[in-house]
């Protein structure tokens, strides 16, 4: 179901764009780099975390990590990262394939500062198996996403 709301997602917002299935799973960021053969940096990884009473998606730089004071500053609230069960009832789709398309429950989305190193990115498109390349810029705009520096 999660493959399917991506691609539902993507045939509404950009329908040139290709969900890339790969054999071998591209869980991680190291996985997902390789697969694709971009720079781990490229990888654009997804986290659902709560701060505060909301839950948002925070899409990064496969290689940047949340800066706790900065998570507190930007969303008023310490941030927690949600488990498994979580992650999947929120955004619908598996951990290893979180991404901002077809959720299913309406999110915020943010884009972390950390991705405007890269022209391009591969965020997974959920499935542990499946991403899309995308320009960055293009990302932020089809999710309706914020831009944050949230990231070290």
């Amino acid at each position: 179901m999660s493959l399917a709301s991506v691609r539902s997602f993507l045939a509404v917002h950009a329908p040139d764009l290709t969900v890339i299935e790969t054999e071998q799973s591209s869980a991680t960021v190291a996985l997902a780099a390789e697969a694709h053969g971009v720079e781990p940096g490229q990888i654009a990884k997804t986290i659902a975390l709560r701060a505060g009473d909301e839950v948002r998606i925070v899409v990064a730089s496969g290689t940047a990590r949340l800066d706790n004071k900065k998570v507190r500053d930007t969303f008023g609230g310490k941030g927690r990262m949600l488990d498994a069960e979580e992650v999947l009832a929120v955004t619908g789709h598996p951990v290893g394939g979180v991404c901002p398309f077809g959720l299913a429950t309406p999110l915020a989305v943010y884009c972390d500062a950390s991705l405007r190193a890269y022209a391009e990115v591969v965020p997974a498109a959920g499935a542990p198996n499946a991403a899309v390349r995308i320009a960055t810029a293009r990302l932020a705009a089809i999710t309706g996403a914020t831009w944050v520096d949230v990231c070290r």
